[in-house]
């Protein structure tokens, strides 16, 4: 049903697919605000003990449930929308994409640094990961920026 969808392009999948992947930016995005603010946390835990632990599991179950479907969900949905509604044309969608990568990148680096402190190598202060909080919040100001206002047309 969803590639007979995809396939004939039904006029009403386009906002239907603008709800989807709103849905997992949204999703995406407050496990990318949470995950270090767990790592605030964690890096003040002592190593080993029961919420060092806990921390783990926690930051493992958010990268893997909700953080790379999300993004994934998001990437898909999202370039098809650029190539059906743009045809990826517009300073302004470039940059969003540019946006994109570097919350991407920055995802990257969160699930690299939960496999570090699962095995323990934490290098990074807590004061650090509250400063590294507020890389997401940019990109995604930047992204919406973009989208809304369409700056460069």
């Amino acid at each position: 049903m969803t590639g007979l969808a995809w396939w004939f392009q039904p006029t009403w999948l386009y906002e239907w697919l603008k709800v989807l992947h709103l849905v997992a930016v949204i999703s995406w995005m407050v496990g990318m605000f949470y995950l270090p603010r767990l790592f605030v946390y964690h890096a003040d835990a002592a190593p080993g003990g029961e919420p060092a632990a806990t921390f783990v599991i926690m930051e493992k179950r958010l990268i893997k449930v909700i953080m790379n479907p999300a993004m994934m969900v998001s990437w898909v949905v999202g370039l098809w929308l650029a190539w059906n509604g743009f045809g990826f044309s517009g300073v302004w969608l470039w940059i969003k994409i540019a946006a994109v990568m570097g919350l991407t990148a920055f995802h990257v680096f969160l699930s690299r640094s939960a496999r570090r402190f699962s095995r323990g190598e934490n290098t990074m202060t807590a004061r650090q990961w509250r400063m590294a909080n507020e890389i997401p919040t940019v990109l995604m100001i930047l992204a919406i920026i973009m989208v809304i206002i369409k700056p460069f047309g």
